[in-house]
C-alpha cells in the first residue's frame, strides 16, 4: 500500500485509457505494471440520419468522467490525489471517419466502424489496389463521400480516428500508432508506413475533382510502439483532468486501436502468436510471418503496434444466441420457484456440452442476430435446426450453439491455416466465452487445431493494453524489443492456463463444419422469406 501511494504521489504511475463501443475505461497502473486503480464511464453509439455515431461531446464528457472516476478511486484505496504521471496512452475502436477542416471544425458527424454504407467504395478500392479494404476503413468512408459527391470533402484538412483525435487534441500531434494506422489505409510492412503504391493509385482515382489536398496531407504520420508521441499540453491537462489538478508535461504514447490494445493485453504481438476475442462478437488474429498469396474478402490484414503483418477474421455474432437460450433455462427454472445463480447456470450448461456427441449428434444451428459477410449474409436469423433422428440431448443442444458461435469464425481463420498455411503455436482465448473454465477454450482448440491459453490477466482488456505501451515507451531499455518487454517485464512466469487439442474434437469439429456450410441455403432462406 505505501509503494502504490508513493509510486501515484512522486508520478510513477501510468494510464491508458480506451473508448471501446460501450464502455469507456481509464485503467492505472504502477511501476511493476499491474493496476492499481480503474474509472469507467457507460456511453452508447446513436443512430442518427442513418449514421451510427457519438457526439464530440459524448466523447468529452466520457472521457472527463472516465478520469475523474480513476482519479476518486485512487482517492478511496490510497488517500492520495493523482497530480502527475509518467505517461498516458489512449486507445479506441477502430476505423471510422472523423474529418476536420482547417480551423480544427468537424466537418459531418463522426461516423464509426459500426456503419455499413460505404459498399461501393470497398469493392472499388479492393480491386483497384488488389489489397482487401473492408467497409469499416477510414479510406472506404472517404472514397465513399468522394463518389456520393459530399461537399465538406473539398474542406477535408485532416482525417483521423476516435483514438488519434483524442491524442492530438491533448497533444497537438497529428499522429496514430501502427496497428491503428493500419485499419485507416493499408501498410507497408517493409517501411511501417502508408503503402506508397496505394497513396499514388488513391491521389490518381481523385485527382479529376481537383481537391487543394493529396492523400499524403490529411493523414496521420504513422509511429511505431516505443516511439515519443507528443506530451500532454498546458490545455490538454485542463481537458482531461476537470479537477485542474494534473500538470501538463506528461509523454504520451502513439495512439492505438482496441485490436493493438487487446494483442498487448494477452501477450500476443510475437510473430506465430494470436488472440481470439469472443463476447458478443468474435475476431481472430494471427501474427503472420508473411503475405498473403492472394486478396481474401473474409480476412483483414492490420498490423501490430509494432508493425507484423496480422490477418484478423471479424465476426459480427458470437454469444447473443447462446446467451438468449441459456436465459431461456432461467426463466424455465424460475416458473418452478427456483433462485437461479447466473455463474452456476452457464457453469452447468457449459459444462454439459463437454459430454455431447463430438459432431453435435445431427443438430445444427446459426447464431446469425446480425448479417455475417463471411458467410455472405447481409442480415442475420438466429436458427436451431434437426433431423428426426438426430441424438437430440441437452449436452447436443448445448455443444451445437457453442461450436455455432465459433463456426464463422472457424470459416475465416481454415482459410488462413489450411488455405494458406499460416503458423500459430499459441492462441490466446478472452472474453465472455472463455469464463466458464475450460469448456469455450476446449471448443476454440478443436476448431483451430492448436493450443489455445487463458490467462487470468486477459480480462484486464484494452485499457491496460494501452497502458502497457505507455510504460513500454518510458520504461524500455536500450533495443529492447515490445515482444520482450512483455514477456519479461509484464508477463514473465504467467503462460496461462494451456490447452491442447483432443484430435476427436478436432475431427467433430470439422464433420460438423461440414453440416454448418452445406445448411446456409436454410439461413439464406429464413433470412428471404422472415422479414
Amino acid at each position: 500500500m505505501s509503494e502504490i501511494k508513493e509510486t501515484i504521489v512522486n508520478g510513477k504511475a501510468v494510464l491508458g485509457i480506451e473508448f471501446g463501443s460501450t464502455r469507456i475505461k481509464a485503467v492505472l497502473i504502477g511501476e511493476d505494471n499491474t493496476p492499481i486503480a480503474s474509472g469507467a464511464h457507460d456511453w452508447e453509439n446513436r443512430l442518427e440520419d442513418g449514421i451510427w455515431t457519438y457526439t464530440l461531446d459524448d466523447i468529452w464528457t466520457g472521457l472527463q468522467d472516465s478520469y475523474t472516476k480513476m482519479t476518486e478511486d485512487v482517492r478511496k484505496q490510497y488517500g492520495v490525489e493523482v497530480t502527475s504521471l509518467a505517461a498516458i496512452g489512449f486507445s479506441a475502436m477502430m476505423h471510422g471517419y472523423m474529418v476536420f477542416d482547417q480551423a480544427g471544425e468537424l466537418l459531418v458527424p463522426f461516423r464509426t466502424w459500426r456503419n455499413t454504407i460505404t459498399e461501393q467504395a470497398s469493392e472499388q478500392l479492393t480491386e483497384l489496389f488488389q489489397y482487401h479494404i473492408p467497409q469499416r476503413w477510414s479510406i472506404a468512408h472517404l472514397d465513399q463521400a468522394v463518389l456520393n459527391g459530399e461537399e465538406h470533402v473539398a474542406k477535408i484538412d485532416y482525417l483521423v480516428t476516435l483514438a488519434g483525435y483524442i491524442h492530438w487534441q491533448l497533444t497537438g500531434e497529428k499522429v496514430l500508432g501502427v496497428g491503428e494506422a493500419s485499419g485507416m489505409f493499408p501498410i507497408d510492412i517493409a517501411t511501417g508506413d502508408y503503402n506508397q503504391r496505394m497513396v499514388e493509385q488513391f491521389d490518381e482515382r481523385v485527382a479529376a475533382k481537383g481537391f487543394s489536398w493529396k492523400l499524403r496531407d490529411i493523414l496521420p504520420k504513422v509511429l511505431s510502439a516505443g516511439d515519443a508521441a507528443g506530451n500532454l499540453t498546458e490545455e490538454g491537462a485542463k481537458k482531461l483532468d476537470v479537477s485542474g489538478r494534473l500538470q501538463a508535461g506528461v509523454p504520451i504514447c502513439p495512439p492505438e486501436g482496441d485490436a493493438g490494445t487487446g494483442m498487448v493485453a494477452t501477450n500476443s504481438v510475437a510473430v506465430r502468436t494470436g488472440n481470439v476475442s469472443a463476447g458478443t462478437s468474435v475476431f481472430g488474429m494471427v501474427v503472420m510471418e508473411k503475405e498473403l498469396s492472394k486478396v481474401y474478402e473474409e480476412i483483414d490484414l492490420v498490423t501490430t503496434p509494432t508493425g507484423n503483418l496480422v490477418g484478423m477474421v471479424h465476426c459480427n455474432n458470437c454469444t447473443s444466441d447462446l446467451n438468449a437460450w441459456v436465459n431461456l433455462f432461467k426463466e424455465f427454472a424460475e416458473s418452478f420457484g427456483m433462485t437461479v445463480d447466473m455463474n452456476q447456470l452457464f457453469g452447468t450448461l457449459y459444462n454439459k456440452a463437454l459430454e455431447g456427441d463430438k459432431n453435435c449428434g445431427g443438430l445444427l444451428a446459426y447464431n446469425y442476430f446480425s448479417g455475417e459477410h463471411v458467410t455472405n449474409f447481409e442480415a442475420g436469423r438466429p436458427l436451431f435446426v434437426r433431423k428426426p433422428d438426430s441424438n437430440f440431448n441437452l449436452a447436443n443442444f448445448m455443444r451445437v450453439h457453442l461450436m455455432a458461435s465459433l463456426s464463422v469464425l472457424k470459416t475465416g481463420l481454415n482459410l488462413m491455416l489450411k488455405e494458406e498455411g499460416v503458423k500459430v503455436d499459441k492462441m490466446l482465448g478472452h472474453g465472455g466465452l472463455f469464463k466458464t473454465k475450460g469448456v469455450g477454450q476446449s471448443i476454440l482448440a478443436a476448431a483451430i487445431d492448436a493450443p489455445v491459453y487463458v490467462m487470468e490477466t486477459a480480462g484486464e482488456g484494452g485499457a491496460w493494453g494501452i497502458a502497457l505501451l505507455a510504460s513500454y515507451m518510458v520504461h524500455k531499455a536500450e533495443g529492447e524489443s515490445l515482444d520482450d518487454y512483455l514477456n519479461q517485464k509484464v508477463f514473465a512466469g504467467q503462460e496461462g492456463t494451456r490447452m491442447d487439442p483432443d484430435p476427436a474434437d478436432v475431427k467433430g469439429f470439422d464433420e460438423f463444419l461440414e453440416v454448418y456450410t452445406a445448411g446456409l441455403p436454410i439461413e439464406r432462406a429464413a433470412v428471404d422469406h422472415l422479414s
